[in-house]
C-alpha cells in the first residue's frame, strides 16, 4: 500500500532525526557535551565542576568507559574531559579529537576533585545540569529528555537561553517526526515503497559505522569479548553470526572504543542492534542492497515504535526493543506477511521482555545477544505459523496493543523498579537486610 506524502515524510524525518552519529556510550557522551558547552559559555578554566544527574544518566554512566579517554570511567571523567578535550559543536562526537594532553589534565583534576556528583529527583529520565565556576564568573548548561536538548543556558545568574515550548513535535522551528502517527503496517507500506535515494545515505552510515565496529570487537580484546566466545564455542552459522556481530559491536563500544556508531532511540547499543543481523543475514542470502535498505527500515523503525511507548531510559533493556526491530527485519527480508512479522514481534516480547537495564556496562553485550537469539527464535517460530496467543500473560491478539502493553509495563511498572535497581547500585539500600 502506498502511504500518503505526509505520513512517508514523517516517517523519513524520525529516521534522520534519530539514526545519527555518536561514539561510546551516549550517556557520558551527553555529560562531556554538557560540560564543553557550559566551559564555552564561562570562557576560562573552571575552579570547580558539578553535574547534577537523573538516576538514569548516574545509572548509565557508573560501570561504563569513558571514549577517548585512556580508560577512565564515571561522570567525572566524562565531564572533565569535555571541558579539556571537547568540541561542543560536534556534539555527540564532543571528545572525538581529546588527545594525550587532555586525557593526562583529565585525569590529574579529576583525582585532585575538581568534579563532583549530585542525583537531581523529580526530573525527566535523561536530565543532566553541567555547572561551573571559577573566583568571577559561573555558567551552566541543562539537557532534558534527548542526548543533545539543551534547555537551559545561565552565564553568571542570568538565562541566556531557555527552548522555547511550542508543541509536543516542534523545537526551535525544526520539524520533529510524529511518533504517535507510527503503526506497524504504516511501517511496512513505508519500508516498500519509499524511494531510497531519500534514506540510503544515513543507511549506508548506519552500515558503515556499525559494521566496522563490530569486527573491532571480534579483532580485538574488548571487554568481556561476548561476540568472540560466541563464535569460539557455537556452530558458525547465520543465526550464531548474527548474535555474535551485535554483541561485538557492544563488547567495544561498552569499553570505549572511539570508533563512531550510529545510534537507535538514542542508543548505540540499539543502533548496533537493529543493524548487525539485517547486514549478516542480507550477506549469507546474497540480496542486494536495495532489499537490506529496505530492512533495515523495517528494523530501525520498528525498534523506535516500540521504544516510543517505553521513553528513552528506564529499567526497561532497550536491546529487547531493537532486538524485535531485527527479527521483523528478517521476517520481512523472508517474505513474511504483516501477521509473521506482528508474530515474530510478539513471540520475542512474550520472551524477554522482562530484561531490565542496570546501566551501560560490558554485559550489554550479553544482553544483546540473548535478544537477538531470542528475535531470532521468534522470527523462525513465526513463519512456521507458530505464535504466542492473545491472553498469555502481557500477549495480545493485536501486535499493536501488546507493543502497547509492554510500553505500559516498561514505562510505569517498571518505574519502582528502576528506582530500586539505582539503589542496589549507588550503595543506598542495604540488601542483606532486606533477605
Amino acid at each position: 500500500m502506498q502511504l500518503s506524502e505526509e505520513l512517508s515524510k514523517n516517517y523519513t524525518t524520525i529516521l534522520k532525526e534519530e539514526l545519527v552519529a555518536a561514539m561510546g556510550c551516549t550517556e557520558p557522551i551527553a555529560i562531556a557535551y554538557a560540560a564543553a558547552k557550559a566551559y564555552k559559555e564561562l570562557g576560562v578554566m573552571p575552579d570547580h565542576i558539578r553535574v547534577t544527574c537523573s538516576g538514569n544518566i548516574i545509572k548509565n554512566v557508573k560501570g561504563v568507559t569513558v571514549p577517548n579517554s585512556g580508560g577512565m570511567k564515571g561522570i567525572e571523567a566524562a565531564a572533565v574531559l569535555g571541558v579539556v578535550g571537547g568540541n561542543p559543536d560536534k556534539m555527540l562526537e564532543v571528545i572525538a579529537d581529546a588527545d594525550d594532553e587532555a586525557r593526562k589534565k583529565t585525569r590529574e583534576l579529576v583525582e585532585a576533585g575538581i568534579c563532583d556528583v549530585a542525583l537531581a529527583e523529580d526530573v525527566p529520565n535523561l536530565y543532566i545540569k553541567a555547572e561551573m565556576w571559577n573566583e568571577d564568573h559561573k555558567a551552566s548548561v541543562t539537557i532534558e529528555e534527548h542526548h543533545t536538548d539543551i534547555t537551559e543556558i545561565e552565564k553568571d545568574g542570568k538565562t541566556i537561553f531557555i527552548a522555547e515550548k511550542t508543541s509536543a513535535h516542534e523545537e526551535d522551528d525544526k520539524p520533529k517526526g510524529d511518533r504517535t502517527k507510527m503503526t506497524l503496517q504504516g511501517i511496512l507500506d513505508y519500508a516498500t515503497t519509499v524511494d531510497l535515494s531519500e534514506v540510503e545515505e544515513v543507511l549506508e552510515r548506519q552500515v558503515t559505522c556499525n559494521t566496522a565496529i563490530s569486527q573491532e570487537g571480534l579483532d580485538n580484546p574488548w571487554g568481556a569479548r561476548v561476540g568472540k566466545t560466541m563464535l569460539e564455542n557455537w556452530t558458525d552459522d547465520v543465526k550464531c553470526y548474527a548474535c555474535a556481530r551485535a554483541a561485538a559491536g557492544s563488547d567495544a563500544r561498552m569499553s570505549g572504543c572511539p570508533m563512531p556508531v550510529i545510534i537507535n532511540s538514542g542508543s548505540g547499543n540499539q543502533g548496533i542492534t537493529v543493524t548487525l543481523p539485517i547486514v549478516t543475514y542480507a550477506e549469507r542470502w546474497h540480496l542486494s542492497k536495495e532489499k537490506m535498505y529496505r530492512c533495515l527500515l523495517v528494523s530501525n523503525l520498528v525498534s523506535i515504535y516500540i521504544k516510543h511507548y517505553i521513553g528513552s531510559l528506564s529499567a526497561f533493556c532497550g536491546a529487547v526493543s531493537a532486538a524485535c526491530g531485527a527479527g521483523a527485519g528478517i521476517t520481512y527480508m523472508s517474505g513474511g506477511t504483516y501477521e509473521q512479522i506482528g508474530g515474530t514481534i510478539t513471540n520475542t516480547l512474550g520472551n524477554v521482555g522482562g530484561i531490565v537495564c542496570d546501566g551501560a556496562k560490558p554485559s550489554c553485550a550479553a544482553k544483546i545477544a540473548s535478544s537477538v537469539h531470542a528475535a531470532l527464535l521468534a522470527h523462525y517460530m513465526s513463519v512456521s505459523q507458530k505464535e504466542f496467543r492473545g491472553g498469555e500473560g502481557f500477549v495480545e491478539s493485536d501486535v499493536e496493543q501488546t507493543i502497547r502493553n509492554m510500553g505500559y509495563i516498561g514505562k510505569v511498572g517498571m518505574k519502582e523498579t528502576d528506582k530500586e535497581i539505582l539503589n542496589v547500585m549507588i550503595d543506598k539500600v542495604d540488601v542483606n537486610s532486606c533477605l
